[in-house]
Order: structure tokens, then sequence, then C-alpha cells
């Protein structure tokens, strides 16, 4: 079976998304495809690699993933296709695929395919799903252009520990509105684990990781870990990042309680104080 996700900034009111399924529909009449979002932040590569990174390993291998963010091909930013753990992904080199993989991908090709459009506006249809289909019916990538590819660079923000605890920071917020961090399951258990602690996030706190949102009443604070194994910040059945105030990149502290009671700070639990 052939499946080929599509992840965007496309939105639904415009007729891109149609006409990029309806390409590859014409091409590949029993393709599979499969909406990843088309709700990225515009032009915001960052968003659609934090997407892609936590849902790709849940296809098929041989799934080809198409990148429809900031397709412009430029003097420094080139069309590639990159094989990872028996995964493709097509679109633009501007840095995205270095924060979607965690190691060196298998292989990666500059595309040499035809931009089939009279314009180069809207590459995602006029060449990408070409490569796509390709590799859908079994193509190599080195059929997609021989030319190996040395991929753009681009560095995350990663948490930072030591014996105090864990400062981190919020890299996405979904749809509920949740926080969600950079700080991973593992990270938290090497440092906090079953010890006391208190989380701070711009002047909120909590104490407790949760199991689930409905642990504590509604619209009150609580921290848990989401099935992406990343720490969150929520309010129940609430809005947690325009209620509390928080955006992105806003920075996120996890301090063992002995090391707070050392330096004598208070002992906060849930709260709005700022006194963090």
């Amino acid at each position: 079976m052939a499946i080929i996700t599509l992840t965007t900034d496309w939105g639904d009111r415009d007729y891109y998304v149609a006409a990029a399924k309806g390409r590859i529909l014409q091409e590949m009449p029993e393709a599979t495809i499969v909406d990843v979002s088309h709700k990225v932040r515009p032009f915001d590569s960052t968003e659609a690699a934090y997407l892609l990174r936590h849902v790709y390993s849940h296809f098929p291998k041989g799934t080809v993933h198409l990148i429809g963010i900031n397709t412009e091909e430029t003097d420094r930013v080139s069309h590639v296709c990159v094989l990872y753990d028996g995964h493709y992904f097509i679109g633009a080199d501007d840095g995205i695929f270095s924060l979607i993989f965690k190691q060196k991908p298998e292989k990666a090709v500059y595309l040499e395919t035809p931009h089939e459009g009279s314009s180069h506006t809207f590459s995602t249809r006029d060449r990408f799903v070409g490569a796509a289909v390709l590799l859908a019916k079994g193509a190599s990538l080195d059929e997609l252009g021989r030319s190996e590819a040395e991929l753009v660079q681009k560095l995350s923000f990663e948490p930072a520990s030591n014996q105090q605890g864990i400062r981190g920071m919020v890299i996405h917020i979904d749809t509920y509105e949740n926080l969600i961090t950079n700080i991973p399951r593992s990270l938290f258990d090497e440092v906090i684990g079953t010890k006391p602690f208190r989380l701070a996030l711009k002047g909120y706190a909590c104490s407790e990781v949760s199991e689930g949102y409905s642990d504590v009443p509604e619209s009150e604070i609580l921290c848990l870990f989401g099935s992406n194994d990343l720490l969150q910040v929520a309010l129940n059945k609430a809005n947690a990042a325009s209620l509390l105030g928080i955006s992105l990149n806003d920075p996120i502290t996890v301090l063992l309680q002995e090391e707070i009671e050392t330096t004598q700070r208070p002992n906060l639990k849930l709260s709005s104080s700022s006194g963090f």
C-alpha cells in the first residue's frame, strides 16, 4: 500500500491542499493520502519538524512524507529527498530535516526531477508530488537525484540539567493550548525521579506529576507526560497558554525541593505567585 503524508501551512481556506491531493491521485489513483496538518504556523519549519518527529514512526516503513513549508528553491535552499529510518521525506532543506531526525539519515539527494508548473511558487504540487509518486511506485533515491545532499544543520534547544534540577522551555502549544516542553521523561526520571520537586513556569508552579488531566479539578494547573513522553503543563479542560499568558520559548524550571529549601525559597505547589 502506497502512503503519502502531507504537512503544510496552507490552512483549509484555499485550493492548495485539494490541488496537491488531486495531482497525487491523478498520477497514482491507488495512493493513500494522510493529512498530518495543514495548520502549521506560516513559514514555521520548527513546528512542522516537531509534528513530523513525533508522527512519522507511526506509519509503515516506505511511507513518503511531503513537507509543504517554505518550499521556494533558492541559491541557499535546495529541494531534497531524504531516507531516514525507512521513511522518505521530501521538502526544501532550510534546516527542517536536522530538526526531525535524531541521527544522520541513511541517504539524502538533491532533487533533479523536473518542476512541472509554469510558476515555481507551488513546488509541493509541481515537483514534490512527482518525486513522491516515483518513490511510492518503487523508485530508488538515485533515480530522483544522484548528487549526495549535505543537509543544512539547524540546532534545536535542548534542556540543561545538573544536580539541582532541569531548565527547559516551551516548544509547542497544541490545539488544546497545552504547553509542551522539551523535557523528556527520561531526563526527568534521571534527574528528579521520585524526589519532591517544584516546577515553575512564568510564576505558576506545581509539585506533582499527574497521570491524567482529570487528576485535578477543572481549570486547575497540572503537569504530566503526554503521549510523546515530553513534560507538559496544562489546565484541566481549559486553555493554559492564553489563560496563563505563556508563549512559545518561555522558560520552565524543575528544581528539587531540597535545593529550594537550601536557598530558603518558598515551597509553592499550585499557585500564581511570582516568587520564583
